[in-house]
């Protein structure tokens, strides 16, 4: 089965992202995307998959996965039941950490680390539990305690010297032709139009499906509807101009896609609890206790 393309969205004033997450999620399927990932198991067991590579995890299941390979986890559970923050996930870009290794020569040692994370790599459990608060305060913290948490991270993989190679030698790693697959030509898509007058009909079109086979597809690979998709990724962007341009709240609204502002308004309050405005002033409120503290 071909994996689906995760699209890994960094704000602007953010270099790389972290976060938890729960289990069942969307993004907790066969999936690739372009970034280097380390990724723990906080909770429940069950079969990991990483490349051609299949495995078993239990808490603590560390593993680095390079660019464009494919990686799944897998839990143990009966239907209906769900396992809350099962995942702390890492993911970080080659132009970052190439910038980072190129101006850092201290940093040199990360680089057979990288190399290696090309198949996957997995590192003792133990190490996996270890690095569990620094990843945990990873996903919450902000400015250059990030940068920190993340280096720390990275130096005890690099210093640990029993870790794995998961992905067969042969693994062709290679996404283009993940790419061709319909499901990642319509993400891509969607994101490459974000702005624009994004209809389902016309996106159904280019995947040559009707519209009700279309939206039964694209929940199938997605795991919501085509609006809320299309609305989550727009919200995310709205966010981060919220938080980092002088935009108004209508400009904002326009500028990521909504042509509504009341419709935007409503959106952006169910999925973030709070309207526009509020989600500014806070975050400029925690900037200025930042910077006094």
């Amino acid at each position: 089965m071909s994996p689906d393309l995760e699209l890994v969205h960094t704000r602007q004033d953010e270099s790389f992202r972290a976060w938890v997450h729960d289990y069942p999620h969307t993004v907790a399927k066969w999936h690739f995307h372009p970034e280097y990932e380390v990724h723990v198991i906080t909770a429940s067991t069950g079969k990991f998959f990483v490349g051609d590579f299949i495995g078993d995890f239990a808490p603590g299941n560390l593993v680095l996965t390079g660019p464009n390979l494919p990686h799944n986890w897998v839990s143990n559970l009966g239907a209906g039941h769900s396992v809350t923050s099962r995942d702390l996930v890492l993911p970080f870009s080659r132009p970052f950490i190439d910038r980072l290794l190129g101006a850092i020569a201290e940093l040199a040692p990360l680089q057979a680390l990288l190399d290696g994370a090309a198949r996957g790599l997995q590192f003792p459990d133990a190490l996996g539990r270890a690095i569990t608060p620094a990843m945990q305060e990873l996903a919450v913290a902000q400015g250059a305690r990030r940068v920190v948490l993340m280096l720390t991270v990275l130096e005890q993989l690099a210093a640990c010297e029993q870790r794995q190679l998961l992905a067969g030698p042969g693994y062709d790693v290679n996404a283009q032709r993940h790419m061709s697959s319909t499901i990642n030509q319509v993400l891509s898509y969607i994101r490459q139009n974000l702005g624009g007058n994004l209809r389902e009909t016309d996106v159904a079109e280019l995947a040559g499906m009707g519209v009700s086979s279309f939206t039964r597809f694209f929940k199938r690979h997605t795991g919501c509807t085509f609006i809320q998709y299309q609305n989550g990724l727009r919200l995310n962007e709205a966010c981060e101009l919220l938080m980092c341009t002088e935009l108004s709240v209508t400009e904002v609204c326009y500028r990521v896609g909504f042509n509504n502002l009341s419709n935007f308004n409503r959106q952006f309050l169910a999925c973030k609890g709070m309207p526009p405005s509020r989600f500014r002033s806070l975050h400029r409120l925690n900037d200025e206790i930042r910077a006094v503290a």
